[in-house]
Order: structure tokens, then sequence, then C-alpha cells
């Protein structure tokens, strides 16, 4: 079993991650992480913080000369700008002289204002945002190297809708080695037409100081047959993959396949049609309307997941009517550093969840206290399903 935690605030001296459950020998360095980290910085319309801030990363343990040693790995990933922040988030007693009492709509300010008897929403704020998915990418840059060298899969991702800007619904989905080319993509989209649409898109929200949601497709390539069961709730892949990519900040709907189109659909024609490769020796689908999935079970066959993330709630011209929570005063939402749109890296770390989620299926079901021993359980297994 894989599982991880995160710690820290979005200007605080620095995120934490620990992740448990990764085999001996799985080679790791500090730059596929860095690698994946830097990924999550890209696209048009991100605010400047993310010039502002480099991701310093410290290998704090589990890994000795490249190898993971099967104990927690824990990540540090430093905040560079923390000096600025020093008196503001010091852990030590102290108070604020600007606290924050004009909570966003559509963030978690009020409600978590309300439920832990906060007065400043930056005691939220700091930990609701987005920032702490950092924290989650460096964990799935692990997952991703584990899934990558234990059963060949590989989890990428593209932008399929800024705004009102869409790509076409038939045109290809990017494979593994178009991966560079998306993310070469100022949008990280792989339409060329659409991606020139959204940048217009992101301009025009930029100019009126307003912010952009958008939706992305992810893609798993290799996954192996059988990860989840259909024998309980909570062990449905579906379910966990809903689940993984509803918790990324912002995120207001999750899809698998073509979830919401074949709703509509007779089942005739809602379903994929599964065909014999002689030459392969292996059972296929045809299409991918189930995303890669049955029965709470993945198929083998690429896994389709898609994520819409809501505009930004904070905006760079204050006009969300909101109430001063000392006063009880009509006014506008307060404003912090943002962006005109998170939605391209959005679907890195929409990536991480995904890679996360089936690296724990990955060494759950094929068990294994090192790299070697996990691996001939799946080529077994994987050589079970030809024979």
């Amino acid at each position: 079993m894989l599982r991880y935690l995160t710690a820290g605030e979005s200007h605080g001296k620095a995120l934490v991650v620990i992740v448990e459950g990764l085999p001996a020998g799985l080679t790791v360095l500090e730059s596929d992480i860095g690698v994946e980290l830097a990924r999550r910085r890209l696209g048009y319309g991100r605010g400047p913080r993310m010039r502002f801030e480099a991701d310093e990363i410290t290998l704090v343990g589990g890994i000795r000369h490249g190898k993971t040693l099967g104990s927690p790995v824990a990540i540090e990933i430093a905040n560079t700008e923390w000096p600025k922040w020093v008196d503001e988030m010091s852990p030590h007693p102290g108070h604020t002289e600007k606290p924050l009492t004009q909570p966003r709509p559509g963030h978690a300010d009020l409600t978590g204002m309300q439920k832990y008897g906060f007065v400043d929403a930056r005691d939220v704020l700091e930990r609701a945002s987005a920032r702490e998915t950092a924290a989650r990418v460096a964990a799935g840059a692990l997952a991703k190297v584990l899934l990558r060298h234990s059963a060949g899969c590989e989890v990428l991702s593209h932008v399929i809708q800024m705004g009102s800007a869409r790509a076409k619904a038939a045109g290809p989905r990017p494979e593994v080695g178009d991966l560079a080319r998306v993310d070469a993509s100022e949008v990280r989209c792989f339409d060329g037409e659409a991606e020139m649409a959204m940048i217009e898109e992101i301009k025009a929200a930029a100019k009126d100081g307003d912010s952009l949601g958008g939706i992305v497709e992810v893609l798993a390539y290799g996954v192996p047959v059988g990860l989840g069961s259909h024998v309980h709730w909570d062990r449905k892949i579906d379910a966990l993959l809903a689940q993984a990519l509803m918790s990324i900040q912002a995120v207001k709907g999750v899809e698998i396949g073509d979830g919401f189109e074949v709703a509509g659909l007779r089942g005739s024609a809602a379903h994929d049609p599964i065909t014999w490769d002689q030459g392969a020796g292996e059972y296929r689908r045809e299409s991918t309307l189930a995303g890669g999935t049955e029965g709470g079970m993945t198929t083998g066959e690429l896994l389709v997941a898609r994520v819409a993330m809501k505009p930004l709630a904070t905006l760079n011209r204050p006009s969300l009517a909101t109430v001063d929570m000392v006063t009880k005063e009509a006014t506008v939402s307060f404003k912090e550093r943002t962006d005109v749109t998170a939605v391209p890296a959005m679907g890195v770390v929409a990536e991480t969840m995904v890679a996360l989620v089936l690296a724990n299926e990955v060494t759950r079901k094929f068990g294994g206290d090192s790299l070697d021993e996990l691996r001939r359980n799946y080529t077994a297994y994987a050589a079970s399903l030809r024979a």
C-alpha cells in the first residue's frame, strides 16, 4: 500500500511530504521531482509568484545513493519567499498587523473561519491554497517513477477547454511521446487551433481582471488489467480516481471516459465492444467510452479521466460581494496575488493524483518489498492473462 501525507502552508517556511510504501531499490533522483515541479509552474495566465518562487527540494530520508530503502521517503520543498513572511507566518507567539476579514466567495475562507473559530482568513487560506499541490506533485513524481519501472505505465494530461474555447472533440489524443509537445504549448493544449483561442480567452479575462476555469483530460497508458475491485464500494477504481481528482483545489467535476455523454445514449451505443487480438493474445476494447474501467476495475486499455476546474476565487480586480466578518458591513473580497487561470498547472496535479491512485493499486495487487519482487509478481500476472 502506498500512502502519503503533506504538511505546510502556502507562505510558510516549507512544504513537506512523506510517502510510505515505496519498494526498495527504486531509482529516484532529485531531478525526477524537480522536473515535475517545474511542469506545475507552466501555463499562460499564471501570476508573478510562479516567477518568484522556485522549488528548492531537499530529500530528507528514505533514499540512499539514488535508491529507495523501503522506508518512508521524506521531501521538503522550501519557500524561497519565506524571508518576506517570517513575521506574518511565524510559528512563535505573536499577532498579525493586517487580519483578513473579507472572505472570498468560492474559497475556503468563510466556512473555514466558522468551522475552526478563526477571525483571520489567513488561518484558513494558507493551507487551503493550491500551493499545497506542490507537495502532492513531489509525491506523484515518485508514483510515476514506480509505475514506469514496475508496469511500464505512463500518465500525462492536456487541456481540452479554457473558458469557452475547446479543443476539437474528434481530434487526436497525445501519446507518451507527445508530452514535450504538450508542455511546450503555452496552455498545455494538443490542438494548435484551440490553443490560440484559449490564449485569447485568457488575455480577455486578464484585461477585465477576471479569472477562467477549464477542463483537463488525463490519460494513463499501459495500465495493468484488474487494478481496483468490484467487491466493495471503497475499492472501485472509478471511485478512487474521482475522490483523488475532486480533492484538487477548485475542481468541481470529474468524469471517467465519456461519462456524461453516454448518459444520453442508448445501451447499444454506450459500451466498448470487446474483441480478441490473436497476435497479442489479449482482449481489447474498440473504444474508450468507459475510460478504461469496467465494474470498478481497470481493463488494461487507455485510462481516460476529465477534470473540470472552476474559475479562481481570487480576482485581480476585487468585485465579488462579501461581508466583513468584524463590522458585518457589505464589502468586496480581499485580493491576494493570483493567476488568471491555473488550468494548465491543474493538469499536472491531476496527473499526480491519477499516478498516486494507480501506484497504490499496483503495490496492493502485486506487493513486494523490493522493486525486483514487485516486477516478478507483475510479470507473472501479465503472463497468466495470455495463457
